[in-house]
């Protein structure tokens, strides 16, 4: 069968991609994954109790993007959610990303105003502080904050997050996470916080549906390759593996989740406190999301994943995260420089680019490749 694009992937990127090629070129479109479904990481479904769950962890649509936005939002209508995440340190709950009133809950009120104004004096109202940068403060007081912070709430999430200490990581991973000069609770301050109303795997399906495109689930794209003609390759699985892993494994973590269902007393009621609770000292899981909090669903039974982090093992379980360090680097360039001398593939989305991409930033790069490039070759 003859197609003009062959897209490896079913996820953000691929989708996105496949869309636009299919709309804005009229050209057509074979879109492949190994998994057996579409929308990537993202993809959710109802399960048994009627509970819509995130398969792989919890997934909240965020963005300062308008263009983003605004394409996406032709594919579904919108729960509006907004994400708040506590974090369990010495027996409390607390806001994470830590605040002031995360300190408030944990220090008695004439320190906590203490640090307050000595935080604000040094970096000002409403800055977010990487905490690494925080350690470095020189301040007496301060030090003594970023290291109960650093113990209490980074070193032991890292440890089980990434098998790895804060310091030993890209200052990017800890910086994601910064401590928060507010009272502001919220995960995310983005202009637009939302999850598709029907589900994410529901709006991929309106993406994919055109005419131009085809979908071959549970399929290695390798295996067919020799089968189908194409003019253009879009691929967006792992780099390394696009070559063989000539050049040695890109390490990644992963992830696994434990499912539960709990009766409740009532239909208004719910497991935790927030969508998400992070245990950073306590337990071998680092997170339980409840994912009622985040559809606002109404049921007898609610639905949580316990959410284990692991080592990367091909062939075991999934490539979640890259680890980003000066070596893994060295090596994802060594990948880079070999897709230079390819003709008519492009490799886009974050296991190609080898690099930690939000839901939105994975749309925004998708829709730049196809106007500066794809749409005009």
């Amino acid at each position: 069968m003859k197609f003009d694009f062959l897209i490896v992937g079913a996820g953000y990127s691929g989708a996105v991609l496949a869309e636009r090629i299919a709309v804005e070129l009229n050209k057509t479109c074979l879109v492949v994954d190994k998994r057996q479904h579409i929308a990537g990481n993202a993809y959710d479904y109802y399960d048994n109790n009627g509970i819509l769950v995130h398969k792989y962890g919890p997934h909240l649509f965020h963005t300062k993007m308008k263009k983003v936005w605004d394409y996406l939002s032709r594919f579904t209508e919108w729960h509006y959610y907004t994400h708040r995440v506590l974090g369990v340190i010495e027996g409390v709950e607390v806001p994470i990303p830590f605040n002031f009133n995360s300190i408030a809950k944990l220090f008695p009120a004439e320190q906590a105003k203490k640090f307050e104004i000595a935080l604000i004096e040094r970096y000002g109202l409403g800055t977010k502080i990487p905490i690494l940068k925080l350690r470095e403060s020189g301040d007496e007081n301060l030090n003594y904050l970023a290291e109960y912070i650093y113990k209490n709430v980074f070193l032991n999430y890292n440890l089980k997050q990434w098998g790895m200490k804060p310091e030993d990581l890209d200052p990017s991973v800890s910086g994601r996470v910064p401590v928060f000069l507010s009272r502001d609770n919220r995960y995310f301050q983005d202009n637009w916080q939302a999850v598709p109303k029907y589900g994410y795997t529901a709006m991929f399906s309106n993406i994919l549906n055109h005419k131009n495109i085809k979908i071959l689930l549970n399929t290695d794209y390798k295996e067919i390759i020799e089968d189908v003609q194409f003019d253009r390759m879009i691929y967006t699985g792992p780099i390394d593996e696009f070559f063989d892993y000539s050049e040695g494994n890109l390490p990644y973590r992963s992830l696994r989740f434990d499912f539960e269902n709990i009766k409740m007393k009532d239909t208004e009621s719910l497991f935790q406190n927030s969508a998400q609770v992070n245990y950073p000292n306590q337990n071998d899981y680092t997170r339980i999301t409840e994912f009622r909090h985040i559809t606002g669903q109404k049921s007898l039974t609610t639905s949580i994943a316990y959410e284990f982090s692991e080592p990367y093992v091909i062939g075991k379980n999934d490539p979640y995260y890259p680890i980003p360090s000066n070596d893994n680097q060295l090596l994802f360039q060594k990948y880079k420089k070999m897709t230079q001398s390819l003709q008519n593939v492009y490799f886009t989305g974050r296991l190609a680019n080898y690099k930690y991409f939000n839901m939105d930033e994975t749309v925004g790069v998708a829709l730049q490749l196809f106007e500066k490039q794809i749409s005009k070759a």
